[in-house]
């Protein structure tokens, strides 16, 4: 990330060779009339050096104009994009040797051509605003993009639950036993649990836990299931155990304030799933099930029964290990949420292995395709009388989509109670002669196949039994090809 120090170098350097261009003035001329040498003067306009204050006294001199106005951190307004991204906490608290970045880099290419830049981050920043991009929305694409570069796999963490294990004695059965947890987090981390006062906030909604951290005082929302609390405490271990110290302090999502404590959170949460699921014992699992010829729905119940975890947690924990242990590669995951029968389909949480693939979130408020199973079985839900508990549905399709990719889809749905919505959980893995090999039941015929698309807007499937919306888009994608058609034909006539 970039120090503070390195932005206020390059600041300087900024300025100092705008206000050096205006005057006329070359390096060489400059640099004798402050007697200075051409060498350090590049330094310091490329952000490497800052001046002591009898030089910027003697810069400010040629260049007129006063010593406060040249060390203030204000750039003129032709350069406000690139003072407004080095100022913003992006490049503060983003880690980018996490990605192989050079922050020095970085400094030198501002440097080099700041003029280019900053016409670069003046069109980032225009699409950003006009697509509603907030922050947080950067920091999670740049979160699932680690992700991707590391196939959703991480091995020091799988051995940090290793090691876990064996120093505080747990046993790692399934399904796991919820208590050792409590156990870590009271004797060694001195927490308290208190499973009563969240339930005096009736306006907290969904919030299923809050962590006091003055007091180490853990509140739980009274009325959890087994699943919800095992991960709840798998992470708060995780916070401690991997001494993670900049962290959110309740489970559902809020503003984020850096970074750190987005890419903190997801290592809590991946040492959870991985706590819960132990890698062995589930690849073992799953090989089982891939090895039946048959697509058995029952089977995938069974295991969540046996590790006693949501579907979501199952789906995203199978993202873990199908790279690694079964060469499938090419995998999305997405979840999905409704908040009541009449309400659009929210896409939450995406994941794209090795390619970007369809479907994938969109920001242009359309309809996504009702022929993903993702959506059909939230709908399927929707038919069932409402019960005291939440209903579970699983399915599995083959979507093939217009650019000729087919995808197994894998989904698991769960009705939501009354203040929580309806949600799907989907694992798709491309259908390609690994999946053939690792998979017995893929060409099943008990599978439905189903020809699919991205949005309802944008589908050339007029006949669509269950469309939800018309297609604006391919229509106004043909009255701009029949436009330029009889442009064409108009200056080729002439």
């Amino acid at each position: 990330m970039l120090s503070h120090g390195q932005v206020v170098r390059l600041i300087f350097g900024l300025k100092l060779r705008e206000l050096r261009q205006e005057r006329g003035y070359t390096p060489a001329e400059l640099a004798r009339a402050c007697d200075v040498s051409v060498s350090y003067l590049n330094e310091i306009e490329k952000g490497k050096k800052y001046p002591k204050a009898d030089k910027i006294l003697s810069l400010s001199k040629v260049l007129g104009v006063s010593y406060d106005q040249l060390t203030s951190l204000t750039l003129s307004r032709r350069l406000e994009p690139i003072s407004e991204l080095l100022q913003s906490n992006l490049l503060k608290e983003f880690p980018l040797d996490m990605f192989g970045l050079d922050p020095l880099r970085i400094v030198e290419l501002i440097a080099d051509a700041p003029a280019k830049m900053n016409a670069f981050i003046s069109t980032l920043f225009e699409i950003a605003r006009n697509y509603e991009m907030r922050q947080e929305h950067f920091f999670l694409a740049a979160l699932r993009s680690f992700q991707e570069m590391h196939d959703n796999y991480f091995e020091e963490l799988e051995q940090d639950v290793r090691t876990f294990v064996v120093e505080h004695k747990i046993q790692h059965s399934a399904p796991f036993d919820r208590s050792q947890l409590m156990r870590v987090l009271e004797e060694n981390y001195g927490y308290t649990l208190d499973r009563t006062t969240l339930q005096e906030y009736s306006n907290l909604g969904r919030l299923r836990s809050v962590f006091q951290h003055k007091s180490r005082r853990l509140l739980l929302r009274p009325g959890l299931t087994g699943a919800q609390e095992g991960f709840v405490l798998g992470r708060e271990v995780a916070f401690n155990y991997l001494n993670l110290r900049e962290r959110p302090y309740v489970n559902a999502t809020f503003p984020v304030r850096s970074f750190e404590e987005v890419l903190n959170n997801f290592k809590a949460s991946y040492f959870a799933g991985a706590l819960l699921m132990e890698e062995e014992s589930l690849v073992r699992d799953l090989q089982r099930l891939f090895a039946h010829k048959k697509w058995e729905p029952t089977l995938l119940l069974e295991l969540l029964t046996k590790y006693d975890v949501s579907p979501e947690m199952f789906m995203q924990r199978i993202t873990n290990l199908l790279p690694r242990h079964f060469g499938l590669q090419s995998l999305f995951f997405l979840r999905f949420d409704q908040a009541n029968s009449s309400a659009a389909f929210k896409l939450t949480k995406e994941l794209h292995l090795s390619r970007l693939h369809n479907p994938h979130g969109n920001e242009l408020h359309e309809h996504y395709c009702r022929r993903w199973v993702s959506l059909r079985l939230i709908a399927d839900l929707r038919q069932q009388p409402m019960t005291g508990t939440p209903n579970f549905t699983l399915g599995a399709q083959r979507s093939r989509y217009p650019n000729g990719d087919e995808y197994l889809c894998l989904s698991l749905a769960r009705s939501g109670a009354a203040t929580e919505p309806a949600v799907s959980v989907t694992v798709g893995l491309l259908c390609d002669d690994t999946l053939r090999q690792k998979l017995r039941f893929l060409d099943d015929p008990a599978i439905v196949q189903k020809d699919v698309n991205e949005t309802c807007e944008r589908c050339t499937f007029f006949d669509c039994e269950v469309r939800a919306a018309a297609p604006v888009e391919v229509e106004r994608r043909q009255r701009q090809r029949e436009l330029e058609e009889s442009v064409a034909a108009l200056v080729n006539g002439g």
